[in-house]
């Protein structure tokens, strides 16, 4: 099963692709990596944390009390480093928020705050000097993990910045606060940091007044990207980042509740890495009850992922990770060929006949014309918005389906025909539930039942084998 997309404009401002469908449950990641090819492999690790939060976010307290937090979740950190290091793990990814949880206020989240230096006039090792900046406790214990993993570490915090009252941006209290990522060295070096720019009812931080478009280079791997859960719904940062050719990499951490049918974590993840040819090192915080799970190593070819709506339990992901990894769309396999349902759907997209050569003979077909027996267009409901959709009926076909500037197309082949209904959707335009977006998407669902209403409705359980082709194109009508 293929689909893609077109029409997309150039200046989005969400991004999603929910085309690439999961069936949710727990897949552990329990691979080995006792044997890793180290010319073409590296070592990676993801952790889904269970944050041991404050009972009273809005309460104000001491420093030395949220130290006392922090550390409980510091603590397991470096549990989980040493046991990665057992593996040889070269890189390892925490979670957002996972060391001083969520829902404070500006003012309540101040104690939990690490003062972050400019990265532009600083380099800096907290590990080996502790004292060179005022609050940085959780900084430097950061630094020192990383150095006694001996691996890059990735994790998420709370971070400080005074400003002037010359600088017209500058809050009333006389701070910048952000939700930042930072990114350790295995000498524990701050190689860098990214602060968020798209935040999700985040009242204690601040929007950086620039996009961070952060890329950092390792002897293992190469180039990394990185931004922050809701971040990547978004041009800025998460595509502009990949303008960059040499990313290959995108490290993640994520606080997600999984909303279905479009927004589960894992399909996020999994739809990212397939769509734009790379890897994916996604770590999400653990808290089923409020919907927060789903952390995986995705890559463009496979996943090996954790999603566990029952069990309270943390867990940690190792697995192998391909240097430069292969994508599905317009990759060449080792015969030197193009993967065979792309190169039928782009026959199919173009109107040119389309032919496939067996044992025996050559076998064409004739150009396809999309609007031949095609089923009924309808509307229906998903997510707070008013989709256009298509039934996916019999056992094989090509669909699309359009809404004002952006088509999706569908390539599909199932060796059953099922009880269930399937249906391709689009969205284009404004989105105003939990925010205001002008959002495109482009859907694969399964309905809720067999009538068209129930399209949309949350269904926690569908197995579909298929692999996924996007192409984003610009709009003519785009500056």
């Amino acid at each position: 099963m293929v689909c893609i997309m077109s029409g997309a404009r150039s200046k989005l401002a969400l991004f999603l692709c929910g085309c690439y469908v999961v069936a949710l449950g727990a897949h552990t990641g329990e691979e080995s990596v006792a044997e890793h090819h180290e010319a073409e492999y590296y070592v990676a690790a993801v952790y889904e944390h269970p944050s041991i939060l404050s009972l009273n976010p809005l309460a104000l307290i001491s420093r030395q009390e949220a130290l006392e937090l922090m550390n409980q979740n510091l603590d397991i950190y470096e549990q989980q480093v040493m046991t990665a290091a057992q593996k040889d793990v070269q890189i390892i990814v925490f979670p957002e928020d996972g060391i001083h949880g969520f829902n404070f206020t500006r003012t309540s989240i101040y104690p939990f705050l690490d003062f972050m230096p400019s990265r532009q006039v600083v380099r800096w090792n907290p590990c080996l000097e502790p004292h060179r900046f005022n609050d940085t406790e959780v900084l430097q214990r950061l630094s020192c993990m990383a150095i006694r993993g001996d691996m890059f570490l990735v994790a998420n915090l709370g971070t400080k910045q005074p400003c002037h009252s010359s600088d017209p941006r500058c809050p009333k209290d006389g701070r910048y606060q952000f939700n930042t990522n930072v990114v350790f060295s295995n000498n524990g070096t701050l190689v860098d940091r990214y602060r968020k720019h798209n935040l999700y009812f985040e009242a204690a931080f601040d929007v950086p007044l620039k996009v961070d478009l952060i890329t950092f280079d390792t002897p293992f791997a190469g180039r990394f990207g990185i931004f922050t859960c809701f971040d990547i719904l978004f041009f800025d940062p998460a595509i502009r980042v990949l303008r960059d050719y040499k990313v290959k990499h995108v490290v993640y951490p994520t606080a997600w509740m999984n909303q279905l049918p479009l927004l589960a974590a894992i399909e996020i993840q999994k739809a990212f890495a397939v769509a734009f040819g790379i890897n994916v090192l996604a770590a999400n915080v653990h808290h089923p009850v409020l919907g927060m799970t789903g952390s995986g190593i995705h890559t463009p070819l496979e996943s090996f992922w954790y999603h566990d709506m029952e069990n309270p339990k943390s867990h940690l992901i190792i697995a192998q990770v391909a240097k430069n990894p292969v994508g599905l769309i317009g990759a060449e396999n080792a015969t030197g060929e193009t993967d065979p349902s792309h190169s039928k759907f782009l026959k199919i997209l173009s109107g040119d006949p389309y032919c496939e050569k067996d044992a025996q003979e050559v076998h064409c077909d004739e150009a396809t014309k999309w609007n031949v027996n095609a089923p009924p267009t309808f509307h229906s409901e998903m997510m707070y918005d008013n989709f256009t959709l298509v039934p996916v009926w019999g056992k094989e076909g090509y669909l699309h389906v359009c809404s004002n500037g952006l088509c999706c197309y569908l390539l599909y082949e199932r060796p059953t025909l099922s009880k269930e209904l399937y249906a391709l959707g689009v969205f284009d335009g404004l989105h105003t539930v939990h925010g205001t977006y002008y959002i495109q998407v482009c859907a694969l669902v399964r309905c809720g039942g067999l009538g068209f209403d129930t399209c949309g409705q949350e269904i926690t359980e569908y197995f579909l084998y298929l692999s996924f082709v996007s192409d984003l194109r610009d709009d003519p009508r785009s500056p």
